[in-house]
């Protein structure tokens, strides 16, 4: 083939790169746009019912409410909420997305948990077909979930999600689900969310030796004393243990640092957060 076929193939090959990077370029652009015009914009007063309703944010100082307030409006504003027989309200989008921004006050983001694209409502709690094959044998049940997290999508039963985000309880399904998110953000889900590698070695000392004490208490199921607190749930493996500690971390912070003192100083340093002054 002629020189002239080889240099026309690379000239529409440089174009195609061209014109992927200049969309690519314009949807970044157009994207940074609107978060600025959304942290521009006053957070609506009538949303502000809501926040005041939540002991959390009750006791958070003016800063960190303001800086709350603008992640909630990018929150709510750039992920799909969907409701499953139910209508998505405002009040369920300001709570949901004041939890999940809580967990990240005080890291470095501009959008928060970019990586997530759908919150899907249920009003009660949900079943799902459960699949099991042992032997050639497959058994199908039914169980119920409050909650998941899966890939870029959340879901969340809004029943006890406003329960919850409302009246401090050991249980917080939002903080829950949104642990995991978290935890998923360095590509795993595997109890360690992203940290320096130098704090690596103490915070899978504190939390998986906790985790390994939990699960030998359950699987005795007696004896179980302070662990207790923390339940069988979180005996199930090393991410919903820490999903759990972290519910526990801003539901029951005054009983996690009695029973925990290690696990709480590992969670306040990763969170950025003293929850003992949030309640």
């Amino acid at each position: 083939m002629s020189q002239n076929y080889y240099l026309a193939l690379l000239l529409f090959f440089v174009g195609v790169g061209v014109i992927a990077y200049s969309l690519y370029f314009l949807l970044k652009l157009r994207e940074e746009l609107r978060l600025k015009k959304l942290l521009s914009l006053p957070f609506p007063e009538e949303h502000r019912k809501y926040l005041q309703k939540i002991p959390h944010y009750q006791h958070l100082s003016s800063d960190e409410k303001v800086t709350i307030e603008h992640s909630i409006m990018v929150f709510a504003n750039t992920k799909e909420f969907i409701g499953v027989s139910m209508e998505v309200t405002a009040e369920m989008k300001v709570v949901i997305a004041f939890y999940a921004c809580l967990l990240l006050l005080h890291k470095t983001t501009t959008n928060c948990y970019d990586n997530l694209k759908t919150i899907i409502i249920y009003p009660s709690a949900v079943a799902f077909d459960n699949i099991q094959a042992q032997n050639g044998i497959y058994t199908k049940e039914k169980f119920l979930i409050d909650g998941q997290s899966a890939n870029d999508t959340v879901i969340l039963v809004w029943h006890d999600a406003k329960r919850e985000a409302y009246h401090l309880r050991h249980d917080n399904v939002i903080v829950h689900e949104f642990a995991h998110e978290i935890d998923f953000m360095d590509g795993e889900i595997d109890g360690v969310p992203p940290i320096e590698k130098s704090k690596y070695d103490e915070w899978t000392r504190v939390l998986f030796g906790d985790y390994k004490k939990l699960n030998d208490v359950a699987l005795k199921n007696r004896e179980w004393g302070k662990y207790k607190l923390l339940g069988s749930y979180a005996a199930t493996n090393e991410a919903e243990f820490f999903a759990v500690v972290s519910e526990r971390f801003f539901e029951a912070p005054q009983s996690l640092k009695k029973h925990f003192p290690e696990l709480y100083a590992e969670l306040k340093e990763f969170y950025g957060i003293d929850t003992l002054k949030l309640v």
